[in-house]
């Protein structure tokens, strides 16, 4: 599903945020991207994601090299991932129920499919009760559920999420678990960007660590999808 060869990512002034990077992901695994802050799993995430392209090197995903897209096909990929940052990118001029219908009117669903798909991504994660409910009244945990809600409201084969436990206590990050590991159990692979250990420890994935933009261990997967 997933392939890299030999990534390189520089940056201006000389930085190399990752150096030869190789790996393989295949359909249905769960995938730990670890390493210390700076160590580039950011940045890999980005590349996953395609917002930004390696320097050299090439990404495949499912079968298309990454950087080889054009501009414009570069949506169209997307619409297989699920995507979660740290930032969350949550519209907070607009309620819960609105911020996960959004990509299913970007992709042009009826208005009856729309509401039903994004109430089934709310009901997933908890949050059915509250479509209605503005932003500010939701709790950090909540937020972050949202914006599961809205990364799978499309039905993705890939969730990508760069640190999803950042700043979240420990009730709320073991919630955000248990969502993951509901998916990866119905066959979404799932990547996921982390220094967290208690996300390690609960699920022992396979783990790609980083070292200064190196890849240092790929561990195999201990806990594969039954």
């Amino acid at each position: 599903m997933i392939t890299a060869r030999a990534l390189f990512k520089r940056y201006p002034q000389g930085i190399e945020a990752l150096k030869d990077v190789s790996f393989e992901i295949g359909a249905g695994e769960m995938v730990f991207i670890t390493g210390h802050s700076g160590a580039g799993k950011t940045t890999l995430f980005r590349l996953l994601a395609a917002i930004e392209r390696p320097t050299s090197g090439s990404l495949l995903i499912n079968g298309k090299n990454i950087g080889a897209l054009s501009a414009s096909a570069i949506p169209y990929l997307r619409r297989k991932f699920g995507l979660i940052f740290q930032d969350q990118k949550l519209l907070f001029d607009r309620n819960a129920l609105d911020n996960v219908l959004l990509p299913l009117k970007i992709a042009g669903l009826s208005v009856q499919e729309a509401l039903r798909r994004a109430r089934a991504a709310l009901d997933k994660v908890g949050l059915l009760d509250r479509e209605k409910a503005s932003l500010l009244t939701l709790s950090g945990g909540e937020q972050q559920r949202l914006a599961i809600a809205r990364a799978v409201v499309n039905r993705p084969t890939i969730l990508l999420a760069d640190e999803p436990t950042t700043n979240l206590d420990q009730d709320s990050a073991a919630e955000i678990l248990g969502i993951f590991r509901a998916f990866h159990q119905v066959g979404v692979t799932l990547i996921i960007a982390t220094h967290d250990p208690r996300w390690i420890a609960r699920l022992s994935p396979r783990i790609l660590r980083l070292d200064r933009g190196s890849l240092q261990d790929s561990a195999e997967c201990f806990n594969p999808r039954p």
